[in-house]
């Protein structure tokens, strides 16, 4: 059975990104790959999971990689979950650890942290689009 494409721009493309982004981020230590490396995939995995959500409400959001803003855009009836409120946490995995010469050190509670924080933003994200494309007939 042929695989549907997914449009460009979508909600579904926004969360295919999410998630291979989270499958980076879930690769765990890899020699030579930097924690900040892997927590920097776990932001973008958090971020591109809100914005296929702020994508499928019709919501428009700055180009911005930081969550507080991203979160603060979503409608309340996106029902963020207050728990993944923290996820704006991953805000500084965006840059800050990017780049030679920053020195924060991120240690393997961090990074367990920015994974736990990721998947579950992911997770909701992913229910949002399913629960619409359900409500629209995308999804049997």
């Amino acid at each position: 059975m042929p695989r549907k494409e997914i449009a460009k721009g979508s909600p579904q493309e926004w969360l295919a990104f999410a998630k291979s982004d989270l499958k980076l981020a879930k690769a765990g230590k890899v020699s030579g790959v930097l924690l900040s490396s892997l927590c920097f995939h776990a932001q973008q995995a958090a971020e591109k999971a809100i914005k296929a959500v702020l994508v499928l409400k019709r919501k428009e959001f700055p180009p911005t990689h930081n969550i507080k803003v991203l979160i603060d855009l979503l409608p309340g009836s996106a029902g963020f979950p207050e728990k993944s409120q923290q996820a704006s946490l991953l805000t500084m995995y965006a840059v800050n650890t990017r780049y030679p010469g920053d020195l924060y050190h991120i240690s393997q509670k961090d990074y367990a942290e920015a994974l736990s924080l990721a998947g579950a933003v992911v997770r909701w994200a992913t229910a949002q689009v399913r629960k619409a494309g359900t409500k629209n007939g995308l999804f049997s």
